[in-house]
């Protein structure tokens, strides 16, 4: 079977929930990160596009402007040939890395040369909804449910431990790992640190592209001055605060915020170079998803992570960068502690605490950072993991090809 490679990716900045990118619809956040990602690719440049088989656009509300199907829309919106076809996939958290795992899947068994993946959330913008009644002229008042985050409409046949609140279940993974309120905010400050540190030294330079008709030039939720005494200070979000182990740890501060923002990869065969008029950066190795109960869910990285090491055929100890998505720095610990990794070799250039966590575009923004952080650290094998709501987990492996020579 042939290999799929990843030849180049760009995501927008990441806006804050209500920010500088709350007036943007999604699908033109979308639209904008894959009309660039073309604009980057002289051959396909030349040709507006018309040689992507595919566009594949994860998204996880989808109840609002991102509905019927935000992956068609975008092409269209960007000026992609009516021919290219777009499909849209919802895996939550993890709806952008399934969209690239779909993508190569389809590059190995010939059923496309270039595909273009990614994915786009706009939680802002993420609308209220409001359930059609059982019957007809209900006399009884509906309330609006909103869609930008959790559970909503919920089966009354779930049982109501698979249907707490996603802080609620980080405390119960916390509690059961013996993770400390002091490293969740160590770990939370170091993303920040991390963060701030890289858009200083332009490494997000060539990673993100900031979107027409707004001022918002780097992500909006790093916090430069973040220290461990001011996030000790901020009150517990699920729990109410009480010595630990029972009292609450999970913060505002040691957690993602609300985000906006898109992310795409451009994805080809080794033969798709010459029609990319680029060569390829990174060659996908190991794909993994894991599921467990729901209420587990930050822990399902763990197993994802060790099906894609294992198809790859790597251990950990060849691993030489490692991006794992920050939804909770609870959760992140639980994984890191599981894999026993050196922690320096995750997230270097900072996480989803300070980066911001728009639901459907993370894991394409996790696969463009990885493939640029094994460039310029010259390793060969980098893993992209997160956890995703409703208990999955998902990973993919990717070897670097300037290290290898080999396509």
């Amino acid at each position: 079977m042939p290999d799929a490679f990843v030849y180049d990716a760009l995501r927008t900045p990441f806006g804050r929930y209500g920010g500088a990118l709350s007036g943007i619809r999604p699908d033109d956040l979308a639209a904008h990160v894959v009309r660039r990602l073309v604009d980057r690719a002289p051959g396909l440049a030349a040709s507006d596009g018309a040689a992507i088989d595919e566009v594949i656009l994860g998204n996880a509300n989808g109840a609002g402007e991102d509905n019927r199907n935000v992956a068609r829309m975008a092409a269209l919106l960007a000026g992609l040939p009516v021919t290219v076809p777009g499909t849209t996939v919802n895996r939550l958290c993890g709806s952008s890395l399934d969209a690239v795992i779909t993508g190569s899947r389809q590059i190995e068994v010939a059923d496309a040369e270039i595909v273009l993946a990614g994915g786009v959330e706009s939680m802002s913008r993420a609308p209220w909804v409001l359930p059609k009644p059982d019957r007809a002229f209900p006399s009884g008042d509906q309330a609006l449910a909103s869609t930008t985050l959790g559970w909503r409409l919920v089966n009354p046949r779930m049982p109501a431990e698979w249907t707490v609140s996603l802080g609620e279940a980080t405390e119960q993974l916390r509690q059961a790992h013996g993770i400390t309120r002091q490293r969740q905010d160590d770990f939370a400050a170091r993303s920040h640190r991390a963060a701030h540190r890289a858009w200083e030294e332009g490494v997000y330079a060539d990673l993100v592209d900031p979107v027409p008709g707004t001022d918002l030039d780097r992500d909006e939720s790093i916090r430069p001055g973040t220290t461990v005494e001011a996030l000790s200070a901020l009150r517990p979000s699920f729990r109410p605060a009480a010595p630990e182990p029972e009292g609450g740890t999970v913060t505002a501060g040691n957690a993602s915020p609300l985000s906006d923002g898109a992310a795409a990869v451009l994805l080809g065969s080794a033969g798709a170079e010459e029609t990319i008029g680029a060569a390829p950066t990174a060659r996908i190795a190991g794909r993994g998803a894991s599921a467990g109960a729901p209420q587990s869910f930050g822990a399902a990285p763990i197993e994802a992570a060790d099906r894609a090491l294992r198809r790859a055929g790597i251990e950990w100890s060849d691993v030489g960068a490692v991006e794992l998505n920050e939804a909770f720095a609870a959760q992140a610990l639980v994984c890191l502690d599981a894999w026993g990794i050196e922690p320096g070799i995750v997230n270097r250039f900072g996480g989803a605490i300070a980066l911001g966590h728009p639901l459907g575009a993370s894991g394409a923004r996790l696969i463009g950072t990885l493939a640029h952080t094994l460039r310029v650290t010259r390793q060969r094998w980098g893993v992209a993991a997160l956890c995703i709501g409703v208990g999955q987990g998902l990973a993919l492996v990717l070897e670097n090809v300037d290290v290898t020579g080999d396509l």
